[in-house]
């Protein structure tokens, strides 16, 4: 991909993403690009999936749910309770049709970016975390130690969002999706 392919990409998210939404957006793509430095990851990928993350994700529920419909795509029960987290899924979709992205690492990154998965790629680890640490985000629990434990130990970082995140949704009673937990006892375990 050209340079003047991810500019391109940079100014359609600008145009498909409330403001907040796309400093956020360049400020995943930015941590990705310095993850991606940090652990020999190709830059390129890093930052095309960083810019298409939440290519989705200001699409309305109803929108999402088409999307993943006309392709074919799984609709879990949690996600039909909460279709805010299609938005990944929907992504995927429309960074392969819309944007042309062939990459499967990539579209892995955008699909996996919200829940995470077994078994992850490098990439998609840094897509996760960056979601997670990107210098916009104020408010996410542990977010000064997770920094810079992202870049001394991706899984170890991984492993900690993802418990940060179930302790959270555990204690407001926020619906947790089954794949969040499997991804959490997949990576936590591979680091005892």
């Amino acid at each position: 991909m050209k340079s003047s392919d991810i500019k391109k990409i940079r100014k359609s998210m600008e145009k498909a993403l409330d403001p907040k939404r796309y400093e956020h957006t360049l400020g995943v793509a930015y941590t990705a690009c310095s993850l991606a430095m940090r652990y020999d990851v190709d830059l390129e990928k890093a930052q095309i999936a960083g810019l298409l993350h939440d290519c989705a994700k200001c699409l309305s529920d109803d929108k999402k749910i088409s999307i993943c419909k006309k392709n074919n795509i799984e609709i879990t029960s949690v996600e039909r309770r909460n279709p805010y987290l299609l938005h990944a899924k929907a992504g995927s979709c429309i960074a392969r049709h819309k944007f042309k992205i062939k990459d499967q690492e990539i579209l892995n990154a955008i699909l996996n970016h919200t829940t995470g998965r077994p078994g992850m790629t490098v990439l998609e680890k840094i897509i996760y975390i960056s979601d997670y640490i990107e210098p916009g985000r104020k408010h996410a629990p542990n977010l000064s130690e997770v920094r810079k434990l992202a870049f001394i130990d991706l899984d170890q970082a991984l492993v900690k969002i993802l418990s940060d995140c179930l302790g959270y949704l555990e204690s407001t009673g926020g619906e947790i999706d089954p794949m969040t937990r499997k991804t959490y006892e997949y990576f936590a375990n591979i680091k005892l």
